[in-house]
């Protein structure tokens, strides 16, 4: 008898165990129950207790400073620092972590307080107090890194330490998210005697409070995980030890993985991969599950370029671009077309893109250009990530230059840069048009319009919209029921396209490949799809 990976459904996924030849199915906890029964035993005390779960992603951190990250850094932070809340298994909403209750204690949503633990200590002994977690937020608003965490802060007025375990959050404004804000890596508490108040740390260290302690990193390699026996917060650890091993290719990481040199594979997989696993997961003792996520991809115009800064040009790229091809041919439908910043599974997704522009039209785009006096070929850059989001982002970089250039409306050329450079790149506004991916922070819509505009953003790209920040954010923020809020997403979502500054092309799903002998990978991917390494697990079978 074959054992199948268990599927256990929240309310913030949805996981499925696929098999081509039966389609997808879902498998209800009933049956779940009966497969644990009927296929096998889940033991502790497995003959791999003790040895490291191996862990491949091609997920690189770009540092090692949660105040400098709004990005996949995260990964890595989630496992080794702690935050105030963070969510539970299966989980879509906030729980105390480092703190022992937090909750909003006005009525007008702009006073918030929580009280710590008793006894928290980081992984080196020293004390983690009120006064460390203040410093830690403080200090994310004090170096304001460009494009970095600090733009999640912009309703935080101020920080009040009570004691040496009550802490109250006093918000310029009503934000009915800023609980969730807490719970991203980005707010990971630090220890004040080892990180610098005004700048970054340098050491290439990490002294965290989290499950487990970075025993060992090399940039590039490998991060080596170990339990903190000093944490003291939700997750209830799994395992004594992993490995993350970080790869440039795809393709390297899928070969390891069949190899037996890893154990599971987490981010990077491409779309072949995925196909051809799914294929031969019997014949290769492996499985395959995959999580339905509000993973997105998009391209960013820079305002600053002479021609991506002209609304005319956004436009007509947005009238040519075809994503069911690109969703097709290009990632084999693992992937699908998005027409929105928004995804599918929130309040707020809308199809505004494909409503206003239809099927791509090669003659519409070129009535757009010629309105705004435009009979030339236009020339662009399009820049990419070489190693941040898989094998599959050249040819899907390619596939848009085909795209554009067929129109006879553009002229094109790519260029790429490995993650940590082209953070910088773009930072700096050295890009005309780039390609970005967002992993939600917390699995809100609110998450998928605010980082992108203002004058601070993830993107290091200035985008002013005084209505969306001025009015439609807070508006949407006073509502503590987050189903209510779908008008002030549709009004927002309207402005973005009919700037044309961000245009969505697909929205991912989330695909974990692991050895048989892995276990807890159904329920490892949280809210914000970042892998909490505590629930894998050694599993024996009969």
């Amino acid at each position: 008898m074959v054992c199948r990976p268990l599927a256990w459904y929240s309310r913030s996924r949805s996981v499925r165990v696929f098999n081509r030849n039966r389609g997808l199915r879902q498998l209800a906890v009933a049956a779940s129950i009966s497969m644990v029964a009927g296929c096998g035993v889940f033991s502790s005390d497995s003959s791999n207790d003790g040895k490291p779960i191996v862990v491949g992603t091609t997920s690189e951190p770009s540092t090692l400073d949660p105040a400098a990250s709004w990005d996949n850094s995260w990964e890595l932070f989630r496992n080794v620092h702690q935050t105030l809340l963070n969510f539970d298994t299966g989980g879509s909403e906030p729980k105390p972590d480092a703190a022992k209750s937090c909750a909003f204690t006005d009525s007008s949503s702009t006073v918030y307080s929580c009280e710590l633990r008793e006894g928290l200590k980081f992984s080196d002994g020293h004390v983690l107090d009120a006064k460390a977690v203040k410093y830690s937020i403080d200090r994310i608003r004090t170096i304001n890194v460009n494009g970095g965490p600090a733009g999640l802060l912009t309703s935080l007025d101020r920080i009040e330490v009570k004691g040496d375990r009550g802490l109250v959050f006093h918000l310029n404004q009503a934000d009915a998210t800023f609980p969730f804000v807490l719970s991203t890596p980005a707010m990971s508490i630090v220890d004040p005697e080892e990180y610098p108040a005004k700048s970054l740390r340098q050491d290439g260290k990490v002294n965290g409070s989290g499950p487990y302690i970075l025993e060992s990193y090399k940039e590039g390699d490998r991060a080596v995980l170990v339990r903190n026996d000093r944490y003291k917060g939700i997750a209830d650890l799994r395992n004594d030890a992993v490995t993350i091993r970080y790869f440039k290719k795809s393709s390297e990481e899928a070969d390891a993985l069949r190899a037996k040199k890893i154990d599971i594979i987490y981010r990077g997989l491409s779309a072949d991969d995925i196909v051809d696993i799914e294929d031969n997961e019997k014949k290769e003792g492996l499985q395959l599950i995959e999580n339905a996520t509000t993973e997105i991809s998009y391209l960013v115009f820079n305002p600053k370029d002479p021609w991506s800064s002209k609304r005319s040009v956004r436009r007509a790229i947005a009238q040519i671009v075809d994503r069911p091809a690109l969703a097709h041919n290009i990632y084999r439908d693992t992937v699908e077309p998005l027409y929105s910043m928004i995804p599918k599974g929130l309040v707020g997704h809308t199809t505004g893109f494909f409503d206003n522009f239809g099927n791509p039209s090669t003659s519409k785009a070129k009535q757009i250009l010629l309105e705004d006096g435009i009979t030339q070929r236009v020339p662009l850059t399009l820049w990419y990530t070489s190693d941040r989001y898989g094998s599959q982002t050249k040819p899907a970089f390619e596939e848009l230059k085909r795209q554009l250039e067929d129109s006879g409306l553009f002229t094109v050329k790519l260029q790429s840069r490995p993650w940590k450079t082209y953070v910088d790149g773009y930072r700096k506004g050295e890009y005309p048009v780039f390609g970005r991916g967002w992993f939600p922070d917390f699995p809100d819509a609110d998450n998928f319009i605010a980082p992108f505009v203002g004058e601070q953003n993830a993107l290091g790209t200035p985008y002013t919209s005084p209505e969306i920040t001025g009015q439609l954010l807070p508006e949407s923020r006073r509502e503590s029921d987050r189903g209510a809020v779908g008008e002030e997403f549709k009004e927002a979502q309207q402005i973005l396209l009919d700037d044309a500054r961000l245009l969505p092309l697909w929205q991912g799903k989330q695909h974990v490949a692991a050895n048989q002998d892995i276990g807890g990978a159904e329920v490892s991917i949280d809210p914000a799809t970042m892998m909490v390494m505590w629930e894998l697990y050694w599993k024996t079978s009969w």
